[in-house]
């Protein structure tokens, strides 16, 4: 018997097949999956495995699932063609490092009795996982080719409760769908939602929802311990992907913590990990962010002045000259990093470890990022350019709650900026529009109390700039601030520092830069970058997954902007945001950075995320039906807003020819369960802190769906990528944007007002990042500033066949052209001197929002999807 299925199992065949009917029509067809593998080299035991498997009869079958005939006799359900086996499994050889493998494939089909497949239901009798990326059909009668794309792990058939189903490339509402699908499509919804009980493991594709109860660890110590973000009034939160891991033994509210090594397993369904080259990308360089194994090596390191740079040189030393390997290094390596990740860390490509490539920000000059020129320009142009508002009322009033923080109106007077308005009054300025601010002072004041009792001593901010008649700003006060000494109701201690250049002044007013730059750092990754995109689109991704079919229009518009979202925010909370993580150490909030984000997300809007209404919530913009996309920008020359509105109208309008192939009119959306299922759950749990705010849209016309599904799109691909991919090339130089400030302004008479004026390059460096959290910051940046190489950037899809239907093909091509034409205008404006705030003194023109990127740090490229 086992020599009989050896011999079928090298011809191809298997002992479970029976004899072909010859009145039955054969349907021949290829299946493309990826076997299972580690890393870039392939499991040889796993191989071995399988073929054991497959030797014995227990290969990889399918069964394809009529979309027009049912079985009246089980449900409705499609009439299902007998089992087919992959053929020559043993045979078929993959190449040496992952790759994909095409298998043929043979299926019994009755013309007659069940008609058109629109399914196949897959069995891995294998002892191991594959990958499945396609499955097509050739010649099918009636349909010639028929293609699904499934891009899914298929675990070994016993760790499944249900069967593995996959759908063609078709589109289907619900009330569309195909009687003979419906149970499937159901069921499919049914199994990813799970029953919300037991730890999740590698194989379950459940998708569910909890708190932030992961990020402290009591059993560590009390210094560990976070408050738990989410499900109260007090500190509300997006929710998280579920892993259901036990609590602590400290406490049953927090959920137990994995082991740092470990933590590349967190749970998430396995369908959401990153692929091969992407973790193989990205465990490249994951060397440089495992500050919790080199931190005690680097300490004793340097020179006599530990965790000090003690000149700009040491800084440029960084990128110019690097590090040599510190002395028991690779021990430290060797002894806490798995064996598999090795290679990876040390990868011949020519990066050396602790050797920074050069951000682009001091690429061509030095010293221009010093002036108050280039500070200001990155309100614009920088990696945080969505604060910068218009100023309308004078001074800058505050929001915070009277009786608890007392009067915090800002102290800038007329006095302080009168001189540098050039001839307007600050009425004037007002009236036409040249008065704006960076204001971080509500922020960050509730919280600086607690926050300057640790290592950190800074300030609440706000900058006043005024914008020139070349249309750039130039600074004109900052204004930096501390809580009362007697409390918090007698309001601030404030101080406004204005421009100098020369003797102590010069150096002051740097500080006073520095500390600008350090809330402006510290809110962007927080805020802009954490809370507003990573943090609030997982719910969107969890819901759709439970509530919107494969078959979903909404779900195939949809699902390319999620892809690895679960993945890098379940990696971020096992290493980055987590108690004593990289963020933590490296940015100045420390312990309270998170419980912070928690508090600003009490006042998140989902509809003012939309560019141009976050534009003219901010001053930036007024309506205008005359102007394009309807507005008017107040600063004409503003790069971020002027490549961000056109990347906008460009979704904007792929997302309306879309949804309108699908729904014709408003009851259509009403009428469709699945998505206002979606929409109830999204709402009511994923962002269920915010269930009861008036600013949810109805959901209830096309207008609310393409708004919203516009938004959502946004969000995961343009706005990320705007305060993502530009952290290395212009934070890649901690001194442009310091995360942390170790001490307060210098006060004539102390001994560090004596060092400023002495020497004022060790003022600047011993007040602002040190080194180790310098190492550390850049460290993590450079990893997340990079593209990976298999990434898929808006107005591509990574299978050209991903719908059947023509006119969305058609939309879909439209809009990849629309952005190839908004790069070459992106770059054109580039090369157009009169345009002075999109290259800067700086000599770096501002590409973020170019849609296309080559792999690496290239400072441009919108992917599809927060995937890093």
């Amino acid at each position: 018997m086992i020599l009989n299925a050896l011999i079928n199992a090298f011809k191809g065949e298997s002992d479970v097949a029976d004899g072909a009917n010859k009145k039955k029509k054969k349907i021949k067809g290829s299946v493309v999956l990826m076997k299972k593998n580690v890393l870039d080299y392939n499991d040889f035991q796993a191989s071995i495995v399988d073929r054991v498997h497959e030797l014995l009869g227990n290969g990889v079958s399918l069964q394809l699932v009529s979309a027009i005939n049912g079985d009246h006799e089980n449900g409705h359900k499609g009439k299902l063609g007998k089992p087919a086996y992959l053929k020559k499994w043993i045979t078929t050889l993959s190449s040496l490092t992952a790759g994909e493998t095409a298998f043929k494939i043979s299926f019994e089909w009755d013309e007659e009795e069940e008609a058109v497949p629109g399914a196949f239901i897959i069995r891995n009798n294998h002892g191991n996982e594959f990958y499945l990326k396609t499955v097509t059909l050739e010649d099918v009668p009636g349909e010639g080719r028929i293609h699904f794309v499934c891009n899914s792990w298929v675990y070994p058939a016993d760790c499944y409760k249900y069967d593995r189903v996959f759908f063609r490339n078709k589109t289907y509402l619900p009330s569309e769908t195909p009687t003979s699908l419906r149970y499937y499509r159901e069921q499919e919804l049914v199994n990813l939602r799970g029953d919300g009980t037991g730890e999740l493991q590698e194989w379950d594709r459940v998708y569910d929802y909890d708190f932030y109860n992961d990020l402290g660890d009591p059993d560590k110590s009390p210094e560990h311990v976070r408050q738990t973000l989410g499900g109260s009034s007090e500190f509300p939160y997006p929710r998280r992907g579920r892993t259901g891991r036990p609590p602590t033994k400290t406490d049953s509210k927090f959920e137990r913590r994995m082991n740092l090594l470990m933590s590349i397993n967190v749970y998430v369904p396995r369908d959401e990990r990153f692929g091969h080259l992407k973790m193989s990308d990205f465990l490249a360089y994951a060397l440089k962010a495992l500050g919790q194994v080199v931190k005690p090596v680097l300490k004793v390191k340097f020179d006599d002045t530990p965790g000090e740079f003690d000149t700009f040189q040491d800084v440029l030393d960084l990128y110019e000259g690097g590090l040599p390997m510190p002395s028991g290094l690779i021990q430290e390596i060797r002894e806490n990093v798995p064996p598999s990740m090795i290679r990876e860390m040390f990868r011949t490509d020519g990066e050396r470890f602790l050797r920074f490539p050069m951000p682009h920000v001091i690429k061509e000059d030095r010293s221009a990022w010093r002036t108050d020129e280039e500070f200001a320009r990155e309100t614009l142009a920088g990696v945080n350019p969505l604060i910068i508002r218009r100023l309308q009322e004078f001074p800058p009033t505050s929001k915070l709650d009277h009786k608890l923080y007392g009067d915090q109106t800002s102290t800038i007077t007329e006095a302080h900026i009168k001189n540098n308005l050039e001839g307007f009054s600050v009425d004037e300025a007002l009236k036409n529009n040249r008065l704006f601010i960076v204001d971080h002072h509500d922020a960050f004041m509730p919280y600086l109390r607690r926050i300057n009792t640790t290592s950190t001593k800074t300030y609440a901010s706000r900058t006043l700039l005024f914008l020139k008649n070349d249309d750039t700003l130039k600074p004109l006060a900052i204004e930096l601030s501390l809580p009362h000494q007697d409390g918090d109701q007698f309001g601030p201690i404030s101080k406004v520092y204005t421009p100098a250049k020369h003797a102590a002044e010069g150096t002051i007013w740097e500080l006073a830069k520095a500390y600008a730059a350090v809330n402006d750092s510290g809110y962007h990754n927080l805020v802009s970058h954490w809370l507003n995109t990573h943090a609030v689109i997982e719910p969107f991704v969890i819901a759709a997954n439970r509530q919107l079919s494969a078959l979903h229009p909404i779900y195939k518009l949809l699902e390319p902007h999620f892809r690895d979202t679960m993945n890098i925010n379940a990696l971020a909370r096992q290493t980055l945001i987590n108690a004593a993580g990289i963020l933590e150490m490296t940015v100045f909030p420390g312990k309270f950075a998170m419980e912070m984000s928690a508090v600003v997300y009490k006042d998140w809007v989902l509809t003012e995320q939309a560019l141009p209404v976050d534009l003219i919530k901010r001053g930036m913009a007024v309506e205008d039906p005359y102007s394009p996309h309807g507005l008017c920008l107040v600063i004409e020359d503003y790069p971020f807003a002027v490549d961000g509105l056109e990347i906008w109208s460009a979704i904007k309008t792929w997302v309306e020819d879309y949804c309108s192939c699908y729904y014709k009119t408003d009851e259509m959306v009403q009428e469709d369960p699945e998505l206002q299922s979606w929409w109830k759950e999204l709402k009511e749990v994923g962002h269920g802190d915010l269930k009861d705010k008036q600013w949810w849209p109805k959901m209830l016309t096309c207008q609310d769906l393409t708004d919203t599904c516009t938004t959502v799109i946004w969000i995961a691909s343009a706005l990320h990528a705007a305060v993502n991919f530009g952290q290395y090339p212009y934070a890649g130089y901690l001194p442009n944007r310091p995360t942390v400030s170790r001490r307060f302004m210098p006060e004539k008479g102390t001994p560090e007002y004596e060092e400023l004026e002495k020497n004022p390059d060790l003022a600047f460096l011993k007040t602002i990042t040190a080194e180790m959290q310098t190492l550390l910051g850049v460290s993590l940046i450079e990893i997340l500033s990079r593209h990976a190489s298999d990434e898929v950037y808006l107005g591509q899809r990574d299978n050209p066949e991903w719908t059947t239907d023509s006119n969305p093909l058609q939309a879909f091509e439209k809009f990849g052209k629309k952005l190839a034409e908004v790069e070459k205008r992106i770059m054109n404006r580039n090369n157009d001197e009169k345009l002075k705030n999109r290259v800067g003194p700086v000599k770096f023109p501002y590409t973020l929002l170019c849609p296309t990127s080559e792999e690496g740090l290239t400072a441009r490229g919108i992917p599809n999807s927060i995937s890093i």
